[in-house]
């Protein structure tokens, strides 16, 4: 408990004064979130987003996808906790991310992986997870079953991971590997899932500026 409340109060000291005095926490599809919306009705509208000319919805919930992850988990042999903490830290559970380097939806396959495990958008969370998931499992297969190496093939790639016979020494990737592994094997998976949340400011076409950490899964407007 008291853990819990250090972190919920580290987490507003990150806001500005008037923004920490605004935000409250709602609970959608099991999930907190954090928005400046607090004391009147609010209502759920649809978004979307144009990437690469295509029209994407976020219309899927969490509960849902986790649903997706397990059935293809299951079909291939892949463990589903896993492959749930491995797109805790690619996407956050957002569909419709996109790295920097390129690395597109919700398990950030790049464009060759895409094209060299069938998936013809990325951005369709079903194609994505059984696209990322029949990928992790051709990792596994490839390094003996060595979860830590199949991590990090995943993030810097199976060729430089194969040729090194080990974990290469670049802070991104050993990080990555660290934390998934720490959660999956069960230490430190509670403080996986007190990581402060990010907020954003989105403004609304009537000027109406909306705090929220779920921007990537709604847009709240005052109800008409």
């Amino acid at each position: 408990m008291f853990k819990l409340l250090t972190s919920f109060l580290l987490f507003f000291l990150f806001l500005s004064p008037a923004l920490a005095e605004k935000i409250c926490v709602k609970i959608i599809d099991g999930e907190k979130v954090y928005t400046n919306i607090c004391d009147i009705e609010v209502k759920k509208i649809q978004t979307k987003k144009s990437i690469n000319n295509k029209i994407l919805s976020s219309r899927i919930c969490r509960e849902e996808l986790e649903k997706i992850v397990e059935e293809k988990s299951r079909l291939y042999g892949v463990d589903s906790r896993l492959i749930k903490e491995m797109i805790a830290e690619e996407s956050e559970w957002n569909v419709n991310a996109v790295s920097p380097k390129g690395a597109m939806g919700i398990m950030q396959l790049m464009p060759g992986t895409a094209i060299l495990m069938g998936v013809k958008n990325p951005f369709d969370p079903v194609e994505n997870i059984d696209g990322g998931i029949r990928y992790m499992k051709y990792l596994l297969e490839k390094f003996n079953g060595n979860v830590s190496l199949a991590l990090a093939a995943y993030n810097a790639g199976p060729n430089l991971v194969e040729s090194l016979g080990r974990i290469p020494r670049i802070a991104e990737t050993q990080n990555y590997v660290r934390k998934i592994s720490l959660r999956y094997s069960g230490n430190g998976y509670l403080n996986s899932k007190k990581r402060h949340p990010s907020i954003k400011a989105i403004i609304l076409p009537d000027g109406t500026i909306i705090y929220t950490n779920r921007e990537d899964m709604y847009i709240w407007s005052v109800a008409q």
